[in-house]
């Protein structure tokens, strides 16, 4: 699964969680999705998708992607020290208790990407929730995926959430190289392989819960390899979202 964005494959992916005080998480996504797609997207950036999640009601989750180190440092720059984040930080901010559970990733292969397409993002007046239900499962490591345990992460993980009716898939590791904007920090020292799953709705993952397909055929398995945490998050999105059904 390789996503082309307008030409860009995004080498670099941040998967960004924040915590927000109490029955603010409406309020930072009505300015997030009004104010701060766009804009990110106008220096170089993709904003791949953004979520609420459904057991969390203080947790913002979301995505976004860069073609390389490189355009990651300068598109955080110039958002970062730019006219839109001056003026909308100060609202934004207020709605944070923390804002530095980051990761930074990269494909865990080629062609491992989540297929994001930018013409289906909804304009920015939309107020309707699009389609679909997003599964995110981080699988923290002792150490950095071997090619043996991401071989295992094709051919079985990937197929049995096929077969489970997942529509896209995207995997994702630890990007080794070190954090080239330190004004937003990253969780340092941690090496992870982080699935996303994009199904129809809810009900249909709720089926694959059901059908056991992936405690029959893969969470045997991973005592085999070195994982040592999982966390898994249920994630509806927001009405601009790129990433949806």
């Amino acid at each position: 699964m390789n996503e082309s964005i307008h030409g860009k494959q995004l080498e670099v992916v941040e998967l960004r969680q924040y915590t927000l005080h109490p029955h603010k998480r409406d309020v930072l996504i009505d300015l997030f999705d009004r104010e701060l797609v766009e804009t990110q997207e106008s220096v170089g950036m993709t904003v791949m998708g953004q979520f609420r999640d459904l057991d969390h009601p203080d947790l913002f989750v979301w995505l976004r992607g860069f073609e390389s180190m490189e355009t990651r440092l300068s598109g955080l720059t110039d958002f970062y020290g730019g006219p839109t984040w001056q003026t909308h930080r100060n609202a934004a901010n207020a709605t944070m208790i923390d804002s530095d559970n980051v990761l930074l990733l990269r494909p865990a292969w080629e062609g491992a990407h989540l297929p994001i397409d930018l013409t289906r993002r909804a304009g920015q007046d939309a107020v309707a929730i699009p389609p679909g239900f997003v599964d995110i499962t981080i699988f923290y490591l002792n150490e950095p995926a071997s090619a043996q345990f991401l071989a295992f992460c094709r051919e079985r993980m990937q197929s049995v959430l096929d077969a489970g009716g997942a529509a896209a898939q995207g995997w994702y590791v630890t990007e080794p190289r070190e954090n080239n904007f330190p004004r937003l920090p990253v969780r340092a020292n941690e090496q992870v392989l982080m699935g996303i799953a994009v199904f129809p709705d809810l009900a249909r993952f709720d089926e694959f819960g059901r059908s056991n397909l992936w405690a029959r055929e893969v969470a045997p398995q991973l005592a085999h390899w070195p994982v040592r945490l999982t966390e898994t998050h249920r994630l509806v999105p927001t009405a601009r979202s790129a990433t949806h059904a």
